[in-house]
C-alpha cells in the first residue's frame, strides 16, 4: 500500500524553525507564533545584511554572539510607522472615544507595539488638545530595545515633518503642528512635556502577562504579524486589561470579527476599527 503523498518541508523553512526556536530558548523572544511568509522575508533580509550563506550560519552567530542577535532583532521587528498614520483613526477618536474618558477622574492608556514612538506622541497630543493629557499615565511598550529607546528620545526625522504635518491636520489637530517641536540633534524633537507621563516599557504580547488596568489599548498593524492562535492570545489579554467598557483600537488591515473574542467586543467605528468591550 503506498503511503499518502504529502510536500515536505523546504531545507530553508526547517532552518527558519530551527532558527526562531534557538532564538526563543537562548533569548527568550518568542516569534513562533508569527506569521511564516512575513518572518521569511525579514530572515532573509537579514541573512543578506549579515553576510551569511544559509539561516543555520545565521543561527550559529547568534546562539553564540548577543551582538548578532540583537541585529537579527532589528529585522524580526521592523518598525513601519509614522505619526497621525491613517488620520480618521484619530479623529475617530477625538469624536467618539474622547468624551466618554473625559467621565473618568484619571486615564490608563496602553500603546502595544510602540516601535520609535510616532503612535505614543501622535495619541499624547491628541489628549493634550482635548484637556486630558495630564490626567493621563501611558504605557508604551514594544519587545525591541532599539525601538524603545528612539521612543524615549522623541526625535523624529525632519525629513518626514511636511506629510506628518498633513496627516496631523486630517485627525482633527487645533494648533500649528510646529508648536510641538523644534529642530535638534538633526531631527525633530518633541516637546518633552508630552511624554512625561509616559513609561516606555520592554513587553511581548508572545509571553507577557496583563500589568495594569486600561481605559483605552492602541494595537496598530501588530497583529497583522501573528497567526491565529497568537491573535486570540493578545485579543484575551487586551480584554482582561481593559476596564469596564474600555476602548480598543486596531489597524487599518486587522479584524476581531473572526476571533473568539469576536462578541466580546463592539465596534465604535468599524472602519476606523475602533471597539468597544462588551459588558459582561
Amino acid at each position: 500500500m503506498k503511503k499518502p503523498m504529502h510536500n515536505p518541508a523546504s531545507d530553508v523553512d526547517i532552518e527558519l524553525q530551527m532558527l526562531i526556536e534557538a532564538v526563543y530558548l537562548k533569548y527568550n523572544y518568542d516569534f513562533r507564533d508569527y506569521t511564516g511568509a512575513s518572518q521569511k522575508r525579514r530572515v532573509l533580509a537579514a541573512l543578506r545584511a549579515m553576510e551569511c550563506d544559509t539561516i543555520s550560519a545565521l543561527q550559529a552567530r547568534v546562539m553564540h554572539d548577543p551582538a548578532a542577535f540583537t541585529q537579527l532583532l532589528q529585522f524580526l521587528t521592523i518598525p513601519v510607522t509614522e505619526m497621525f498614520r491613517d488620520p480618521d483613526y484619530y479623529l475617530a477618536i477625538r469624536r467618539l472615544v474622547v468624551p466618554f474618558l473625559k467621565t473618568y477622574p484619571s486615564l490608563n492608556v496602553w500603546v502595544a507595539g510602540c516601535s520609535t514612538g510616532e503612535e505614543v506622541v501622535s495619541l499624547a497630543i491628541v489628549l493634550h488638545e482635548e484637556g486630558l493629557l495630564e490626567r493621563t499615565q501611558m504605557y508604551a511598550t514594544d519587545i525591541n530595545p532599539d525601538s524603545l529607546e528612539a521612543a524615549r528620545r522623541g526625535v523624529m526625522p525632519l525629513d518626514k515633518m511636511r506629510v506628518y504635518t498633513e496627516n496631523y491636520q486630517k485627525a482633527g489637530g487645533t494648533r500649528a503642528f510646529s508648536d510641538y517641536y523644534t529642530a535638534a540633534y538633526g531631527g525633530a524633537l518633541f516637546d518633552r512635556a508630552l511624554v512625561d507621563n509616559v513609561t516606555f516599557a520592554d513587553h511581548s504580547l508572545a509571553t507577557d502577562s496583563v500589568f495594569a488596568e486600561t481605559h483605552f489599548i492602541s494595537c496598530r498593524n501588530v497583529m497583522i504579524y501573528f497567526n491565529r492562535r497568537l491573535q486570540n492570545r493578545v485579543l484575551g489579554l487586551f480584554h482582561e486589561s481593559l476596564c469596564h467598557r474600555g476602548f480598543l483600537g486596531l489597524g487599518s488591515k486587522e479584524s476581531i470579527d473572526f476571533s473568539t473574542y469576536a462578541q466580546r467586543f463592539e465596534p465604535l467605528a468599524k472602519r476606523e476599527r475602533l471597539f468597544r468591550k462588551v459588558a459582561p
